[in-house]
């Protein structure tokens, strides 16, 4: 005699609910995820987070006689905030990308070439620095950083032109800048 757990049957209604829920809404939200963070494999995580979130309140949300697209639409904004604040956190800086070399020939100036450096970087936009990263540190051509940000290779050579051109500018400007003054090294412009 085979017994069947209401588990089990609780949890075919909500597999079946579920399912439903993903056919009706997932691509709306995909859009919405996609134009949120502009990258498909982040936005296909967040609406995979939320469906997650979804499964866990399956009972509540089915309970309840509201529109779901709402609830879902609040939850996967805020996995996105949530994704966006955590990769702020964990941006790499100049001397995780660039590894040290192996020489110890009182490396001290080296050490504060690359302090000053970073800063130089930080100062860049996003997009600039990007760029000037993939093409001189990872030593990538400039269709294969064109391939995978997404963008045309005379947009790569535009941006690593303009990139260049303000870290000669700022190295230029702290150069100038007195001894002591500690205003020098600070960023332009606020991170």
């Amino acid at each position: 005699m085979t017994t069947v757990l209401p588990h089990a049957h609780a949890a075919t209604d909500s597999g079946a609910a579920l399912r439903d829920l993903y056919r009706d809404h997932a691509s709306a939200l995909l859009r919405y995820a996609q134009w949120f963070t502009d990258d498909r494999a982040a936005a296909e995580d967040a609406v995979q987070e939320t469906f997650l979130r979804a499964w866990r309140h399956l009972p509540r949300l089915t309970a309840d006689g509201r529109p779901l697209r709402p609830w879902l639409r609040r939850v996967l904004r805020h996995v996105l905030i949530d994704a966006g604040r955590t990769a702020r956190a964990h941006r790499e800086t100049l001397h995780d990308i660039v590894p040290v070399e192996g020489e110890v020939d009182g490396g001290y100036e080296n050490l504060l070439d690359r302090g000053l450096l970073d800063v130089v970087l930080r100062d860049l936009s996003p997009a600039h620095r990007e760029v000037l990263v993939e093409t001189y540190y990872r030593d990538a051509p400039a269709e294969r950083v064109a391939a995978r940000l997404g963008v045309p290779p005379g947009t790569v050579r535009s941006r690593l032109y303009y990139a260049l051109r303000a870290v000669r500018s700022r190295l230029d400007e702290l150069a100038e800048a007195p001894a002591g003054d500690d205003r020098a090294v600070r960023p332009l412009r606020s991170v």
